[in-house]
């Protein structure tokens, strides 16, 4: 159990059966009447986000989340493939628990699978990933004044802007968390 008062971003709790996330929290003190927490919160199986306001004295119990580390195999019409590193059982799981990682897996590559009372809700790629560049569109220096960027296609199909000197063919790093071009590798 942990305390309204206690609340922290990334905090996972369970409230009427279900799991949220805290996204932003905010202790309030107003002139009259006794302080209150205003939350906003997530939930992690179906992305819906809620307001929300507690006593500071409320006790909400904590969502206990596993990960576990799993390689991605494969594709298979709606179905994604997962196999545990360390058991080599294979998960399936559907468009929607895998969408937030799409744009960045290949096959082969290792996730994290998050997991609530042993059902995968969602997947996360590393922070960082190595992606080749199928399509980019030319691009020159006289285009532009200052440093410019264009279009470039990801062997993923995932699109982004990169700096003009990035070609067809090169692989670059690729920061999941924000979706931007790190580097050349």
């Amino acid at each position: 159990m942990i305390s309204a008062g206690d609340f922290r971003k990334g905090i996972t709790i369970e409230l009427d059966g279900q799991v949220f996330v805290i996204v932003e929290f905010m202790h309030v003190k107003p002139g009259k009447g006794a302080a209150f927490v205003r939350t906003k919160l997530k939930n992690v199986i179906t992305g819906g986000v809620v307001e929300r306001t507690f006593n500071p004295n409320d006790r909400v119990p904590r969502a206990h989340i596993e990960t576990k580390t799993m390689q991605f195999l494969y594709k298979d019409e709606s179905l994604y493939y997962f196999m545990d590193t360390e058991t080599y059982e294979q998960l399936p799981l559907s468009e929607d628990q895998v969408e937030d990682a799409l744009p960045y897996m290949i096959d082969n590559m290792e996730v994290t699978v998050r997991f609530f009372k042993e059902k995968a809700f969602s997947v996360e790629p590393p922070n960082f990933v190595v992606l080749k560049v199928v399509d980019a569109e030319y691009g020159s220096r006289n285009d532009t004044a200052t440093a410019g960027t264009k279009l470039a296609t990801l062997e993923t199909g995932y699109q982004l802007q990169v700096p003009l000197f990035v070609n067809q063919g090169e692989s670059i790093r690729v920061d999941t968390r924000t979706g931007e071009y790190m580097e050349r590798v």
